[in-house]
């Protein structure tokens, strides 16, 4: 009897545990919820990564930017108007004529031995590996088709000069015509070593263009050594004619090639819209479409080499733009800005003829451009300019100097003179400046 007791307290206390059937239409409910909560949160932190990283790297650590490019002047230098006073006689000729005899009565009884000329041209040598140090090379790569359909890679060079850097970049000058095009541009430097750069700014009416080679890119040979930049001479200074200078680039057509000679004119004004440039002409035989700089003897660039034609009748002289009248406009390209445009080509009102034809001082419209904003405004050939946004115009240079330091899209107002039944009547012009490509 007991036994059977305590058989049946052992069978209440007896107990089958079964496990709950799985659901899986619940477990891969839940399965999908996790993995879509997991991938909205993992966009919602891309999302605001993106959105914050600028604004935290501007604050932690700021992206440096590029200097503003200023090339100073030289205060010795003349406006392009006040060229020919170069030939105007002065009291002291006489006195000038005299020392320039005695000079060649000295010279004359000087003997130059080849020895002498040895020296003369070694020292020249030396002084043209310097200047290379400032040049490069500057290959324009493009990329083609060929007769069979095969891809073809070419290339076009041309020479550069390393101007100066901003912080960020190295700006290089060169000739734009071939660099335009091209997929890709790589610079030479002097001691070989070679970096990728881009376009940086160009200017249509001159053929030129800044380059820029990130400072971060530059070759480990170029970091290494301390950069050294040619400073900026001047082409007004009065004292051009006879100068001795030294052609740098490809003043005969090929890279890396000099030439050395002389300035022999200096009084030639190149006409563009909105600028006249002054010309200077040497003595130094070249190609037909040369490029690069003009030095003087001490280290200075004074002219940009130019393909652009003077009126002389010697053929294939080296000519170039005078860098005095190229500063600004290197300043604007350097600072990565366009040139404000108008059309307009001209010249100053000479004293003489303001005095004894009773014409007004100004800016002289010799010619304006087709479908230009001035021609669309109203300008035309002959009219006077005389004042530009409330501003007085005396010269030509004047009026350029002004639409220098304004930005394509800005509002205008020119006032000219303009002859109407033997008397001058002022027109003022409302417009917008265009851009320089």
């Amino acid at each position: 009897m007991a036994e059977q007791e305590n058989n049946n307290s052992n069978s209440f206390i007896k107990e089958t545990v079964k496990q709950r059937p799985l659901d899986r239409k619940k477990l891969l409910r839940k399965t999908m919820m996790t993995a879509l909560m997991a991938v909205i949160f993992g966009t919602v932190a891309c999302v605001t990564f993106l959105v914050l990283e600028p604004f935290i790297s501007k604050h932690i650590t700021p992206e440096e930017k590029p200097q503003i490019v200023i090339f100073p002047t030289d205060d010795d230098e003349m406006n392009p108007e006040d060229m020919l006073a170069e030939n105007i006689p002065s009291e002291s000729e006489d006195k000038d004529s005299f020392e320039e005899e005695h000079l060649e009565e000295i010279l004359s009884g000087m003997v130059m031995t080849k020895d002498n000329y040895k020296e003369l041209y070694s020292s020249m040598a030396e002084y043209v590996q310097e200047l290379r140090t400032y040049m490069v090379t500057v290959t324009a790569l493009t990329s083609g088709k060929d007769w069979f359909n095969n891809m073809k890679e070419s290339s076009n060079q041309t020479s550069g000069v390393v101007l100066l850097d901003n912080g960020v970049e190295l700006l290089v000058l060169a000739d734009s015509n071939v660099l335009v095009k091209a997929e890709s541009l790589v610079v030479t430097f002097y001691n070989g070593s070679q970096a990728t750069a881009h376009i940086k700014q160009t200017d249509s009416l001159t053929g030129l263009a800044i380059l820029a080679v990130p400072l971060d890119e530059l070759p480990k040979e170029i970091k290494d050594e301390p950069l050294h930049y040619p400073m900026l001479g001047s082409s007004n200074n009065g004292n051009m004619l006879g100068m001795p200078v030294v052609a740098m680039g490809s003043p005969t057509g090929n890279v890396n090639s000099i030439g050395y000679g002389m300035i022999i004119s200096a009084s030639v004004l190149y006409s563009v819209p909105e600028r006249n440039y002054k010309m200077l002409q040497t003595n130094i035989h070249g190609s037909e479409n040369p490029s690069g700089v003009l030095f003087d003897l001490d280290r200075r660039i004074i002219g940009i080499i130019t393909s652009d034609k003077t009126e002389s009748d010697i053929e294939n002289v080296i000519s170039a733009y005078g860098i005095t009248e190229l500063r600004k406009i290197l300043e604007k390209m350097s600072n990565g800005q366009k040139s404000a445009y108008l059309g307009i080509s001209g010249m100053s009102v000479p004293k003489e003829v303001s005095v004894y034809y009773k014409v007004p001082s100004g800016g002289f419209v010799s010619s304006v451009d087709m479908d230009s904003p001035a021609m669309r405004a109203g300008i035309h050939q002959g009219d006077i300019i005389c004042d530009v946004n409330g501003r007085n115009i005396s010269t030509f240079t004047e009026y350029s100097n002004i639409l220098m330091s304004m930005q394509p899209g800005d509002e205008v107002d020119i006032t000219v003179k303009r002859l109407s039944q033997d008397e001058y009547k002022e027109i003022v012009f409302h417009m917008e400046t265009g851009e320089v490509e």
